[in-house]
């Protein structure tokens, strides 16, 4: 298809009036056509209006119409074919081989989310039947489902054009839930957003549902994003980007009449624990599995290994002096934005000019205007625990080692982390004791732990948590990723005593849906 350059409002295609927004190839530097213009206040009223209309018909449709729903947008990305990861690989430097990958992995998602809602798990369903003869006072009958918040904003994430953006996790499961979708498309990849949004709204055409159920929206300032979350028919929000991006969207939020939830996943460093037995008997290998994971798409994952702590000593030399080797032989990669890059060589210049850190080694450089020239510093953990700005998260492939004196020390590292999305224990059998000792810290800390792994890659599937204390997101009850993300958007509702002819079909006797059910506590269905 033709690239329009303009904002999807419902089934319309509006030219914005704002300031210009151009997509920049972070490999060469060079603007890409077309122009988009950022919307008003008056396009965030638009789609805010129309997604409240679609709402209480959408939220109703049945568990095969939406599930078919999120197949069909889907289908409809696959059909756009190699025009979008072309165009995703112009405007973010990555390879094609990735965006084909993260293609795959958001129509998995979407897919996923469809066998989710067809289960129907989702909707909690708990029947407590009347008991009129309980004795000293009766029962009346209750019935408790869950219901979808309302319309929600997501905002695109600029270091995943797909899985995280507009057709993304956040999207997906809010459609899931039955709510619509209002998304703010990042301003560094507007092509390929007004790629997948232009799928998303032939699939709201194909299956007959009302247009406002998703509208895509640009703006290049922090207007747009503020009156989309300030908007009180916004009822959520879905974010993925910088602390203080979230935390301005996160006081926006609360500010309102009606405070509504905003779950963004914000900062995170993700400690790599080194135990003395398994640095002992295979710390080269771990060296080269942590620089790998740490130059995974030039460390621009919200997962990057940022952090390793491990016992002062030759082992933990051995382990430096290896990585620090792997770290120089690392060509340099081209960061997604000159933005990115920016910050990248500040948060590095940052370590660099610390009193309290030793650079070990950089990667190789290139000419390139955005390139990544890895990074491994290293510091002590007396240091680092009087030094706040060493849990300052680089986004890039850079990482700071931590060398503690004792276990006592390294828990105590632990102990003073900041909510992380991932912790890894890197240990052996003769670890065991120490590493129960840090898991019981480890989980009030991260989302996620991983033994003898590396936190990047994020499985989309049931069991998956991508979440964790603040930083790292703004509400450590949930996940972005996998099948109980659905749950963001939801909540219970109970129903006492209805006539029979008012109970949403979900809580009738008969169980139309055929879902498995809580009925007086026991589990049927």
């Amino acid at each position: 298809m033709t690239l329009q350059g303009t904002l999807l409002i419902g089934q319309q295609a509006v030219t914005g009036s704002q300031a210009e927004i151009f997509a920049i190839n972070p490999a060469t530097g060079e603007a890409l056509a077309p122009t988009y213009h950022g919307g008003s206040r008056a396009e965030v009223e638009q789609a805010c209006q129309l997604a409240e209309a679609a709402f209480d018909h959408y939220r109703e449709t049945s568990l095969e119409t939406r599930a078919h729903f999120l197949e069909t947008i889907a289908e409809e990305i696959e059909a756009i074919g190699a025009e979008l990861t072309e165009r995703g690989v112009a405007e973010t430097g990555l390879p094609q081989a990735r965006l084909e990958g993260e293609r795959g992995r958001t129509c998995g998602q979407l897919r996923l989310f469809a066998s989710v809602v067809r289960a129907g798990e989702w909707l909690d369903i708990r029947l407590d039947p009347a008991l009129p003869e309980r004795q000293p006072l009766p029962r009346a009958d209750l019935r408790q489902r869950h219901i979808p918040l309302g319309p929600v904003a997501v905002f695109g994430a600029s270091n995943f054009p797909l899985a995280f953006s507009v057709a993304g996790g956040d999207t997906a499961s809010a459609l899931a839930a039955g709510c619509p979708v209002v998304v703010k498309g990042h301003s560094a990849h507007p092509g390929t957003s007004e790629l997948v949004g232009s799928a998303i709204q032939r699939a709201v055409a194909k299956c007959g549902l009302p247009e406002g159920v998703f509208s895509l929206l640009f703006g290049s300032g922090k207007e747009i994003g503020q009156a989309l979350v300030a908007d009180p028919r916004i009822k959520a929000v879905g974010f993925t980007g910088s602390r203080s991006g979230g935390t301005a969207l996160m006081a926006t939020a609360q500010a309102r009449p009606e405070p509504i939830p905003v779950y963004a996943e914000m900062s995170s460093i993700n400690p790599v624990f080194l135990l003395p037995e398994a640095l002992n008997a295979r710390g080269s290998k771990i060296a080269e599995g942590f620089v790998a994971s740490l130059n995974m798409g030039a460390g621009q994952f919200c997962t990057n290994p940022g952090l390793v702590i491990g016992l002062k000593g030759p082992d933990l030399d051995a382990f430096v002096a290896t990585a620090g080797e792997a770290v120089k032989a690392s060509a340099a990669q081209t960061m997604l934005t000159p933005g990115i890059h920016t910050a990248y060589q500040s948060g590095v210049a940052a370590l660099s000019g610390s009193p309290h850190v030793k650079e070990i080694a950089r990667g190789q450089t290139n000419n390139a205007p955005h390139g990544c020239q890895t990074g491994l510093f290293v510091a002590s953990a007396n240091d680092f625990l009087t030094d706040e700005a060493l849990q300052s998260e680089v986004f890039g492939a850079t990482s700071l080692v931590i060398e503690c004196r004792d276990s006592d020390e390294m828990q105590r590292v632990a102990d003073q982390l900041e909510g992380q999305l991932t912790a890894t224990l890197q240990l052996d059998d003769g670890d065991l004791a120490a590493a129960k000792r840090l898991l019981s810290i480890l989980e009030r800390r991260a989302g996620r732990i991983l033994a003898n792994g590396w936190p990047t890659g994020v499985e989309v599937c049931h069991a998956m948590v991508h979440g964790g204390p603040y930083p790292a997101t703004s509400d450590a009850r949930t996940t972005s990723v996998g099948s109980a993300a659905i749950y963001r958007f939801l909540r219970p509702v109970c129903y006492q005593d209805l006539p029979a002819g008012l109970l949403p079909e979900a809580l009738r006797d008969d169980n139309p849906f055929n879902i498995a059910r809580l009925v007086d506590g026991k589990r049927e269905g």
